[in-house]
C-alpha cells in the first residue's frame, strides 16, 4: 500500500503541472531535440492516479473506508476505460465499412447492432460498478462522489486541452500550415 500511496503523490504532484511536462524528455525520430509529448494512455494513467489520491480527501473517507473504497473505483475507471476503447474500436471499424463502397446495407446494420451492444454493456458494467461503490460510501459522499467526478472530468477536458495547446505551439510549423 505504500508504494501505491508514493507513486499517487508523485502523480498528484505532476499533475499541477502542464502534463507535457511531467514526461521526461525523448528525442523525436528526426533526431532533434524538441520538447516531450505525453501520449493519452500515460495522461490517462496519471490523472486516474491524480482521481484516486483526490477522492480519500475530497469525499472525507477514513483510512479503513479507503481501502474497500479504492479497488472499486479502480475497477470503474477500468470499466470506463476498456468501453471506451472498445466503442472507438467498433467505430473506427464503421467509418472503414462506410468508405467501402462494398459494403453492403447488412454489414452495416450489424455493425450498428454490435455497437449499441458495446454501449448497452459498457452502461450496465458502469452501473454495477457504481453500486459497488455506493455500498461503501454514505449518502451524503454518494452525493459528493457523483460532484467529485464532474469535477475531475472538467479538470481532464483542460489538462488534455493544455497538452494539446503545449504540443501544438512546440511543434514546428511546416510551410503554408495555419497556427490556430
Amino acid at each position: 500500500m505504500k508504494p501505491l500511496i508514493c507513486a499517487v503523490l508523485l502523480m498528484a504532484g505532476l499533475a499541477g503541472i502542464s502534463p507535457v511536462q511531467a514526461q521526461a524528455p525523448q528525442a523525436p525520430p528526426n533526431g532533434t531535440p524538441d520538447e516531450p509529448t505525453v501520449t493519452p494512455f500515460e495522461l490517462q494513467r496519471l490523472f486516474d492516479s491524480y482521481a484516486l489520491l483526490q477522492a480519500q480527501d475530497q469525499l472525507k473517507i477514513s483510512d479503513e473506508q479507503y481501502s474497500r473504497f479504492l479497488p472499486r473505483f479502480k475497477a470503474l475507471q477500468d470499466v470506463r476505460r476498456q468501453a471506451l476503447q472498445q466503442r472507438t474500436r467498433a467505430l473506427a471499424d464503421l467509418r472503414r465499412m462506410l468508405a467501402d463502397s462494398s459494403t453492403d446495407d447488412a454489414q452495416t446494420r450489424e455493425r450498428l447492432k454490435q455497437l449499441q451492444e458495446i454501449e448497452s454493456r459498457g452502461q450496465a458494467e458502469a452501473r454495477k460498478a457504481y453500486d459497488a461503490i455506493d455500498q461503501v460510501l454514505d449518502f451524503r459522499q454518494q452525493a459528493q462522489f457523483r460532484i467529485f467526478e464532474e469535477q475531475m472530468e472538467r479538470r481532464k477536458i483542460e489538462l488534455v486541452t493544455r497538452a494539446r495547446q503545449a504540443n501544438r505551439a512546440n511543434r514546428p510549423q511546416r510551410q503554408g500550415e495555419r497556427v490556430p
